[in-house]
């Protein structure tokens, strides 16, 4: 037998074993779910590469200062006065010390934003639960749609497009920046909102690049359309701004300094 068809043979069986492991263990993948428009992978495919391993930089526990013009959402000592719930009841998360927990239900901002620069800081549990998507999940949406995965992906194994810092069912991280369980991360997200004509159509997909931890995981990647699980949804016209969201997966998670600052073009 050839190389080539060894390496054939040894890819199908790969895959094969891939597909009967996400059978029986669904939370590390699908098989059943749509293509990704790239043709390559199922949206959750169990086969795509996982993101490699890097160590971030710099220590765990300094948070990064709000410039003066960012409007603070989570702050020291601050409350979730900025914050209701997604039928536009008060929060209920607890908050205490500037660290707002995860309650049942979904925050979200009572503004809306359209092209942001967004810092979160967020910290899954130090005693580890759960495997895979049940291990501290939970969700950073821009504009209500486009997620950007939180979960504890320090030495747990999951579907690629799902793990931490993931552009959720759409793109897996440039590469694996988790720090350790219990540990304060960050993300740094620069969004800008997809545009359409005067007649609805699209125009520009919705673009962001994400820093985890300091280290570039998503260079200026345009999103599909909004974000969700086993599917990707279409763009629709009525996209044109939104609140952020901080999602409850029923996992405990941590969050603290959140701030954002609105983007505007040049001489405004």
């Amino acid at each position: 037998m050839n190389k080539t068809v060894s390496f054939a043979v040894a890819a199908a069986a790969l895959a094969g074993a891939a597909a009967v492991f996400a059978q029986q263990n669904p939370n590390f993948g699908y098989t059943d779910t749509p293509m990704q428009p790239n043709g390559k992978w199922h949206i959750h495919d169990p086969a795509r590469p996982q993101p490699t391993v890097v160590t971030p930089g710099g220590s765990e526990g300094p948070t990064t200062p709000a410039p003066s013009d960012a409007t603070v959402l989570i702050g020291p000592g601050g409350d979730l006065s900025a914050w209701s719930m997604t039928d536009g009841k008060p929060a209920t998360w607890e908050i205490k010390d500037g660290v707002a927990s995860t309650g049942r239900g979904v925050l979200r901002t009572k503004a809306e934003f359209r092209d942001v620069q967004l810092h979160v800081e967020f910290a899954t549990p130090s005693a580890v639960q759960g495997e895979s998507q049940g291990r501290g999940n939970s969700g950073v949406y821009l504009m209500g749609a486009f997620e950007v995965q939180v979960l504890d992906s320090f030495e747990n194994r999951t579907y690629a497009d799902g793990s931490a810092s993931a552009l959720y069912g759409q793109f897996p991280p440039l590469v694996n920046a988790s720090r350790r369980p219990g540990a304060w991360q960050a993300y740094d997200i620069v969004f800008t909102a997809p545009r359409f004509t005067a007649t609805g159509e699209l125009e520009k997909p919705a673009v962001v690049t994400v820093l985890h931890n300091g280290v570039v995981v998503h260079n200026a990647t345009a999103f599909y359309g909004p974000t969700q699980h086993r599917r990707i949804d279409p763009y629709k016209a009525t996209l044109t701004k939104g609140p952020i969201f901080l999602q409850d997966h029923g996992n405990p998670v941590r969050y603290r300094n959140v701030w954002v600052r609105e983007l505007k073009g040049y001489d405004q």
